[in-house]
């Protein structure tokens, strides 16, 4: 083999591992909202989370990704190690989906429909219908589409530029004595767990290995210790990755480890001692991709089947090696290790933006309860939560930023500035809650008093906006048009309330019935009422536009204000017969 072949071992070693990364990428992108169903579905049953983490695993093409993306979700709180445990072993399963794909490389014969299977008759079809589709076609749902055949085009032109560059290699006797060394098991675990170490995915080295096995120089006994020792060697990206998390994310890591070293041990001493006994006659005859892939299967099964049962004693010992101290450990509950699958990124993100919306939602609600009853420890919890949204805005705001910066689908690109809109909007409104109790703890220290006029107008005005918020938030912790629909109308109506208070409060000023320092409060009361009222109708907004896939807030309100249908009308007529000011004479 000379320094061409290496070369063009090199160039095909490169475009393989670029394919997988490629074709990886486009069925994250794609099916990034399976994704969020599968995290919706986590439980403790052994079962399901070996299922989740086996179609994860398919549907992103990398046992890796998934692993880092468990310690991910067991660093941020919304995953326990139980129930890691099971999607990691689910995982190692799942992997074994890319080596089958390869085997069809190795498919022999003349047959017409036998050399129709092969991927060097379909890869350029697929690679064209590919380019168009990326290229060409403005659906983003069909650029992912061509994202895939692509990557699976440019992985399988890797794959034969690596068996063409290695097979000036089947009439080298030294490499055959080469990979008769690997026939000792300790030796081709190593070599194993090193490469794909190395290369950092399982799958990435099992392929090599294949592409290896059609110089028909590698025996089946070797391949065995190697596959097993792949197994290893992809731990390695699972506790780099784990560095800098808590201690149940470590020890997810460290699961991940013992169930292979566990797996590996058994299973290799058990084949050892049987064939030493038996002396089986396959162990001697040249591997190939689809023997390869066989192997990987069953031995992954094996493990799963071997380890599943015992999963508590995996816990166990995982705990053993991580010991709990008296240290309370934070919880991230944004964590950089998610970006590896953006559309579950997101899916956290949403969370905590609906935890925001909650806190924002409760400091409003104590801030109204201080104008009449005004207690300090009450206004501190006030201050506090928003001081609580503040590092929402500011740490969900950050992680939003670096996440839009991903490789993120067309969707997930709109769902991220959808968030990173509304955070802002939360924020103002627990900013207006402070705004509020200030006034309180002014009303209160003057001892000022309104009255009973007021007091009623208030009442009413406080009760439309309590509405309208909760209109608006819930709109988006579930996703509801029909909420969402509701809320500029009653927004419309408060505008009118605010206009029909300050006249009637005019009026008082005018007859001397309100002193002009207690009418500077009312007024900055009834201000921060309509204006918590906009940005409940910015929040609707956002709810709706988006579901339209688009954020164009500007021509969505010119709409609202200027293009009034049936249903606004009725809303509105329905919004005002509720909210309707007392008519009362007096201060």
């Amino acid at each position: 083999m000379d320094i061409f072949g290496i070369l063009e071992l090199i160039g095909g070693l490169a475009l393989f591992l670029f394919g997988m990364s490629l074709m990886g990428t486009g069925l994250e992108k794609s099916a990034g909202n399976k994704l969020k169903g599968f995290l919706e579905r986590l439980t403790s049953k052994k079962l399901n989370g070996f299922l989740m983490g086996l179609a994860v695993t398919a549907i992103i093409q990398s046992s890796s990704a998934t692993t880092v993306m468990v310690i991910g979700f067991v660093n941020s709180g919304i995953m326990t190690l139980k129930q890691a445990l099971h999607v990691i072993m689910g995982a190692n399963v799942g992997t074994t989906v890319t080596a089958w794909l390869l085997s069809l490389a190795g498919i022999q014969g003349n047959n017409i429909f036998i050399q129709l299977l092969k991927p060097t008759s379909f890869t350029p079809i697929l690679a064209l219908i590919g380019i168009v589709f990326y290229m060409f076609l403005k659906n983003k749902k069909k650029n992912d589409i061509g994202l895939i055949l692509l990557g699976f085009a440019t992985l399988i032109y890797g794959m034969e530029a690596m068996s063409a560059a290695v097979k000036p290699l089947s009439q080298m006797e030294g490499f055959a004595n080469l990979f008769l060394l690997f026939s000792n098991p300790i030796l081709g675990v190593l070599v194993g767990a090193i490469v794909t170490g190395i290369i950092q995915s399982s799958s990435g080295s099992v392929g090599i290995l294949q592409a290896l096995s059609t110089t028909g120089q590698i025996s089946i006994g070797a391949t065995i210790p190697i596959i097993m020792g792949q197994n290893i060697g992809t731990c390695v990206t699972a506790l780099i990755s784990s560095v800098g998390t808590n201690k149940n994310a470590r020890r997810a890591a460290i699961v991940h480890l013992y169930f292979n070293l566990v797996g590996t041990v058994f299973y290799l001493s058990l084949f050892a001692i049987l064939n030493r006994v038996f002396s089986f006659a396959f162990v001697n005859q040249a591997a190939n991709p689809f023997t390869i892939a066989i192997i990987h299967t069953i031995f992954n099964l094996a493990c799963t089947a071997l380890l599943l049962p015992f999963s508590e004693l995996l816990e166990k010992l995982a705990y053993r090696t991580i010991p709990d101290d008296n240290e309370k450990e934070k919880v991230l509950l944004l964590d950089a290790r998610l970006f590896s699958t953006p559309s579950i990124a997101l899916n956290r993100s949403r969370e905590i933006a609906k935890e925001m919306a909650d806190t924002s939602v409760k400091a409003l609600k104590m801030s109204f309860g201080l104008i009449d009853d005004y207690n300090e420890k009450v206004a501190e919890k006030v201050s506090a939560l928003e001081d609580q949204t503040d590092i929402y805005e500011d740490s969900l705001g950050t992680y939003l930023v670096k996440l839009s910066s991903q490789n993120l689908s067309s969707r997930d690109s709109t769902e991220a500035a959808k968030i990173l809109f509304l955070i802002g909007e939360f924020e103002r409104i627990a900013d207006y809650a402070s705004n509020i109790t200030k006034s309180a703890q002014e009303i209160y220290e003057k001892k000022l008093v309104f009255s009973d006029q007021a007091k009623n107008e208030l009442a009413v005005m406080l009760s439309a906006v309590e509405e309208i918020v909760k209109l608006a938030v819930n709109s988006f912790k579930e996703n509801n048009l029909t909420l969402a629909a509701k809320v500029d109308p009653l927004e419309e109506v408060i505008d009118e309330l605010k206009s029909a208070i300050k006249k009637q409060h005019v009026g008082r000023l005018q007859s001397n019935e309100c002193t002009i320092e207690l009418g500077f409060v009312f007024s900055d009361l009834l201000t921060v009422l309509e204006r918590i009222s906009d940005h409940s109708s910015n929040i609707a907004g956002c709810v709706i536009e988006m579901s339209h896939d688009s954020m164009n807030m500007h021509d969505y309100l010119h709409t609202v204000k200027y293009e009034r249908n049936t249903e606004f009308k009725e809303l509105f007529s329905e919004y005002s017969k509720k909210y309707t000011l007392p008519k009362l004479n007096g201060v």
